[in-house]
């Protein structure tokens, strides 16, 4: 889903690029600063929030653990993975990096968080990449809520004595040609709803998607990505303080907060700034 809907806004990008846009008024880096009512400090601010986006893409290193658990050996686990890293990384770094550049070469300095909502034709393309979109969130989503679920509902199983709201399970066949059973208790039915009806609410009532994606990236970027794999591996490998080994890790370490820190900074200003000028529930994505 991921690359549909990517692919789509790269060919939009470029058919709108080679078909309006005027080489000779502008240059590679889209709409000079300072035009369109954006200053230098806001353009500034941006790219520190950019960052927080990029390093929310940085998330599924910590899948990487899980898939390479899951491998055979011989080869090493290690070496297969450091090999499908290489490449996967690649490609989709370039990947990705191609539709940023296109759609600011496209749109400029009113290039939209959201580049599939700067086009209007084809309809059915567009419509089709927005359909892929939902399908894929949809599906993050329950990965990503998973967790949650589990905790709260643990909790509150801890706090109340066992009743059938939370132990009697309701089967409910379903008319498919193979047999097919939904299975489910009355407290996961309705917290479950509740949490998806107040995540959906939030989310129309704050719509910056970029802002909130730069600021959740920011904050785990750097805990999750960089501090925690490298601790392990210094405490794993016991690695010597003050080798060139360890100045090295810590090096990245640090320059990855620094990141993770003026990546929140400037992810928190862009929702200040976007909650003093927009109403709620008014998307401008």
């Amino acid at each position: 889903m991921s690359f549909g809907y990517s692919f789509i806004a790269l060919y939009l990008c470029i058919e709108k690029f080679a078909s309006h846009h005027d080489l000779k008024a502008s240059n590679l880096t889209g709409v000079d600063v300072g035009k369109n009512d954006i200053s230098q400090s806001t353009k500034v601010w941006q790219s520190f929030q950019a960052l927080g986006n990029i390093a929310f893409a940085y998330t599924f290193a910590n899948i990487l653990i899980e898939i390479q658990d899951t491998l055979k050996s011989p080869p090493a686990e290690n070496k297969t993975m450091k090999r499908a890293t290489l490449y996967g990384i690649g490609v989709t770094t370039a990947f990705y990096l191609s539709i940023g550049v296109m759609g600011y070469m496209a749109f400029g300095n009113d290039a939209p968080g959201n580049v599939l909502t700067g086009f209007h034709e084809p309809f059915w393309l567009v419509d089709l990449a927005n359909f892929a979109v939902i399908i894929h969130l949809s599906g993050s989503f329950q990965v990503f809520a998973q967790p949650i679920f589990t905790v709260y509902e643990k909790w509150i199983a801890s706090r109340w004595p066992p009743t059938s709201f939370f132990l009697h399970v309701y089967t409910i066949k379903l008319p498919f040609p193979r047999p097919c059973l939904f299975q489910f208790t009355l407290c996961k039915l309705l917290l479950r709803t509740l949490f998806i009806i107040l995540t959906t609410t939030i989310a129309m009532m704050l719509p910056f998607f970029n802002a909130v994606l730069g600021f959740l990236g920011a904050i785990s970027f750097w805990p999750l990505t960089v501090y925690f794999p490298v601790t392990m591996h210094l405490s794993h490998s016991k690695v010597k303080r003050r080798s060139r080994e360890w100045m090295m890790l810590q090096s990245l370490s640090m320059v990855s907060l620094l990141v993770s820190a003026i990546a929140t900074v400037g992810s928190i200003i862009d929702i200040v700034h976007r909650l003093e000028h927009t109403k709620l529930f008014s998307a401008k994505l």
